[in-house]
């Protein structure tokens, strides 16, 4: 809350030029640029991803989301001849997914798909659920059959096909488990170089999974947000993660989430003072005046305006905070969103 005003979708504007939306990523990966904002005091600094080592010490622990990014873009042609493209944004079970599709309004219950790469591997379409439509496949998608037929799906707000580049960057280096429709970005700066000389000097990292669903793209219709409803997403939160977590908290010593997506697990997985393990679903809307009291900083990308990541962020950092360093990052030309650079908020 700003004095006694609630905030509306109008409050989260800013001036974005379209150049500043990266189409690539940084040429290595712990090279991007680093905005570091300290709430206590408003500085800023401006340094490069692989200085973080400067702002971390012993005993903190970075929570990083090993969540795998599945080739989840897929072509199939309908009977008539016709080209459908498809993103499976969250699977329901065993061989029914959600999806997304170019084609939403045309497609009829009923029909079956045929893939482009394979045509032994079919989709029927069950019906529409919101955006959204609910798939059956004929067998199980498994990594080595989306190997096969699909391709990386890269964020709406890239203008471009992918290439092999994309198959690299647009995975984090750790990324282990899951079926993540889009990639934690946040954690697309680190290597397992810089990983390693931070693990040396006494830093932790705690893994947890949260399947990022395409739901992350979706934009906010309502300008009161009260009325905005967020998508589900499947997460996992290990006893071995959630023991490391609660003992450094227990221990006074700092938790840091790497990304919005485990900043929401930590978030949802919070009660009484401890974070809880175990599988579960998170449909979370943070946003200003929500008090986030799971973490101790939080490093992230910089978010479009409207999103519902920028307003994760205010939340955590104070909402003039927030609209002032997007200003000074937009005058010093840091990249935005998925391949752009990064900030650490302290």
């Amino acid at each position: 809350m700003h004095g006694d005003r609630l905030y509306s979708l109008k409050d989260f504007y800013f001036d974005l030029p379209e150049p500043l939306v990266a189409q690539y990523p940084s040429e290595k990966r712990s090279e991007s640029r680093l905005f570091v904002l300290d709430r206590s005091c408003s500085e800023y600094k401006h340094k490069l991803f692989f200085e973080i080592e400067e702002f971390l010490c012993e005993g903190d622990v970075l929570v990083i989301n090993n969540a795998k990014v599945i080739p989840a873009r897929i072509f199939f042609k309908r009977k008539s001849g016709g080209l459908v493209e498809i993103v499976l944004t969250r699977r329901m079970s065993g061989m029914k997914w959600l999806v997304i599709s170019n084609k939403t309004k045309k497609l009829k219950t009923g029909e079956i798909l045929f893939s482009t790469a394979d045509p032994s591997v079919e989709i029927c379409v069950l019906g529409r659920s919101a955006e959204y439509l609910q798939v059956e496949s004929n067998c199980e998608l498994t990594e080595e059959v989306l190997k096969e037929i699909g391709a990386i799906p890269l964020p709406p707000y890239i203008r471009r096909e992918p290439t092999a580049i994309d198959e690299e960057r647009y995975q984090t280096v750790y990324a282990s488990a899951g079926e993540a429709a889009a990639a934690p970005t946040a954690g697309l700066h680190f290597t397992a170089e810089l990983m390693s000389r931070l693990k040396r000097k006494g830093v932790g990292f705690a893994e947890l999974t949260l399947d990022v669903s395409w739901g992350t793209f979706q934009p906010v219709r309502e300008d009161n947000l009260t009325k905005h409803k967020m998508h589900f997403e499947n997460y996992c939160l290990s006893e071995q993660s959630a023991f490391e977590i609660n003992n450094a908290r227990s221990e006074k010593r700092r938790i840091i989430a790497v990304g919005t997506t485990s900043l929401r697990v930590l978030e949802s997985s919070f009660r009484n003072g401890i974070n809880e393990s175990g599988n579960n679903a998170t449909d979370i809307f943070i946003y200003p005046p929500y008090e986030i009291k799971s973490i101790d900083a939080l490093i992230t990308n910089f978010h479009t305006p409207y999103s519902t990541l920028l307003m994760l962020v205010s939340a955590f950092a104070g909402y003039n905070k927030i609209m002032d360093a997007y200003k000074t990052a937009v005058q010093e030309k840091y990249r935005f969103f998925s391949y752009g650079d990064a900030m650490l908020i302290l």
